[in-house]
């Protein structure tokens, strides 16, 4: 599957143009996944299988390339990525394809958008699903400074941070526009506070890798949610837990139970 064999459409959030795919069940739950940074709709969820895994399911399966990403708008100032803008894409691809209430599965700064979208429009999220970030999302997964110079870098054998050079060489594979990422990365990291993470009431599974060491806790997370789960994706790290089969399990269980 790639997304030549997806419904595709473009919808206008402010003065940005973003892509976002359809498939699985026309009449199934919807499901929108939103993406990580660097990644895209192709990378995260259609090469994993998550469109044919939740097709097979039932679902009516939505995803959106992120600003800055895939065939969307990119934009070069760091102030157009906050979360809250970014969820705000999110939410304008749901009015788009006409649903009013969706589960929501975010992976890593996706996770960050789903919990931006989840606090500003609570009445358009049924479940949520936060992959690959855990109470990082809330006290924060380092310092992603030397992640955006990297980008920047006139080549990637200017780089010698160790996490710079993975997301430099990650970009280039994707053949993403470095310094629209470069941008992402200085803004799309603001923090949910406690206060918000305690008024997610939705009922949301945490998963992360047991070998990531980017995401923070996962048990920390569903501790300060209140109906949160977690979920331990053994033996994967940040880059391989997307696509893992026992985390697809886990998923389709907790969604058949909505």
């Amino acid at each position: 599957m790639n997304l030549d064999s997806l419904q595709s459409a473009r919808v206008r959030n402010g003065d940005l143009e973003i892509a976002w795919y359809e498939g699985g069940h026309s009449d199934g739950e919807p499901i929108l996944l939103i993406h990580g940074f660097a990644s895209t709709t192709q990378v995260n969820w259609v090469s994993p299988g998550w469109f044919k895994t939740l097709g097979e399911a039932g679902y009516r399966v939505i995803a959106l390339d992120n600003r800055g990403h895939g065939k969307s708008d990119k934009p070069h100032d760091p102030a157009a990525y906050t979360p809250e803008v970014m969820a705000s894409d999110a939410a304008a691809v749901l009015k788009d394809a006409g649903v009013e209430r969706a589960h929501v599965f975010g992976y890593s700064m996706g996770a960050r958008n789903s919990a931006f979208l989840t606090i500003a429009h609570p009445e358009m999220v049924r479940s949520v699903i936060f992959g690959g970030l855990g109470i990082g999302m809330v006290e924060g997964v380092g310092d992603w400074d030397p992640i955006a110079d990297a980008l920047s870098a006139p080549s990637i054998n200017d780089v010698t941070h160790e996490r710079g050079r993975m997301f430099r060489a990650f970009a280039e594979q994707t053949k993403s526009d470095r310094e629209a990422l470069a941008a992402c990365i200085r803004t799309s990291r603001k923090l949910v506070t406690r206060e918000q993470a305690a008024a997610i009431d939705q009922p949301a599974l945490i998963g992360v890798g047991t070998e990531d060491d980017i995401a923070g806790s996962a048990d920390e997370l569903a501790d300060l949610l209140p109906n949160g789960r977690a979920f331990h994706i053994e033996g994967r790290d940040h880059m391989l837990s997307v696509g893992d089969k026992t985390f697809k399990k886990a998923i389709l269980e907790f969604l058949g139970e909505q």
